[in-house]
């Protein structure tokens, strides 16, 4: 009986490497499979010799970007008088080389795998790479005014600092902005994936092809949505849940449309609350209106209008009866 007993784990154990043995090799048909979806078309993959921009060096520019854009916050060190000049020109350096990288790559991919013509990509991108960071100056100061406005419009922000570190929409704004200096600079998909990234991140979708004016500000920001073609007026305030959207297209209408104001212009100091849809590319929220929450529209609307749905009959029911 004791023997039994010492031997029986052992058993058991080679048992075991027996069954994951016969799994493991189930593993290279798995493989084969995969490899011949690469040749079908209904699957979609990225196999060839073009290259492709990375996702996670992407990311990384964003983090970068706000350390110029927002020195001394997003770090663990500090930024004094002495160390201020180093500290902006090893990570202007360091940005400008890692961005001009990842513009040649898109630059590439799209000349390569759309057989356009050549346009010198890596000198192309090192020129966009310094095309954007000479904006850098001006956007710093476009996004302090976001900043303020953020800190005008909500009672609850304890300060500027608190405003920076941590409130959604002013990273999504940030973002945006950047991504959109970017995609007026024609650089392909590097654009799209900041803003995808950023709205994984707060909930906030801004597309980078929305124009925005300054000291715009968003409350709260969860499923806020802006779509491609929006303009946004100086000074506007929105608030969660908010859509700047398109009108349902029929399947064949797409392509037809595609690159078409097909969103909604808000003109300036106008007021979005909670909840509100306003769609189509030929409505105007005029200067100094007030969306009320929950409204849908898809008419314009002349400046200095209230909008508010009629207030619905609440039923009140004694539960203790």
């Amino acid at each position: 009986m004791t023997v039994m007993d010492e031997s029986s784990p052992k058993d058991q154990c080679r048992i075991e490497l027996d069954s994951e043995r016969q799994y493991r090799e189930e593993i290279p048909k798995i493989v084969s499979e995969l490899v011949r979806t690469c040749n079908r078309d209904e699957c979609f993959d990225h196999v060839g010799p073009e290259p492709i921009p990375s996702r996670e060096a992407v990311i990384d520019l964003l983090h970068r970007m706000s350390r110029l854009l927002y020195p001394g916050y997003f770090m663990r060190g500090k930024i004094d008088a002495v160390n201020l000049e180093y500290y902006f020109g090893q990570e202007a350096t360091v940005l400008f080389d890692l961005l001009a990288e990842q513009i040649t790559l898109a630059l590439r991919h799209d000349c390569i795998r759309h057989q356009l013509p050549c346009v010198r990509c890596e000198e192309r991108g090192q020129d966009l790479a310094l095309q954007f960071m000479r904006n850098l100056p001006q956007l710093r100061a476009v996004l302090a005014k976001d900043v303020r406005a953020a800190y005008e419009g909500d009672p609850a922000a304890g300060s500027y600092d608190e405003i920076i570190f941590s409130y959604p929409g002013l990273s999504a704004i940030t973002t945006q902005r950047i991504a959109h200096l970017l995609l007026e600079q024609q650089t392909p998909l590097i654009p799209r994936i900041m803003t995808e990234y950023a709205h994984s991140a707060t909930g906030i979708d801004i597309h980078p092809g929305a124009h925005i004016g300054e000291s715009f500000f968003i409350d709260h920001g969860t499923g806020v949505v802006v779509g491609e073609t929006t303009v946004i007026g100086d000074r506007v305030r929105i608030y969660q849940g908010v859509t700047l959207g398109a009108l349902s297209l029929p399947k064949n209408a797409v392509e037809q449309l595609r690159g078409s104001k097909r969103h909604p212009t808000i003109e300036d100091d106008v007021i979005i609350y909670a909840g509100a849809t306003i769609l189509g590319g030929e409505t105007v929220i005029g200067a100094r209106s007030v969306i009320g929450g929950n409204v849908w529209l898809t008419d314009s609307v002349p400046p200095d209008t209230k909008v508010f749905l009629k207030k619905p009959e609440l039923v009140y029911i004694d539960k203790s009866r």
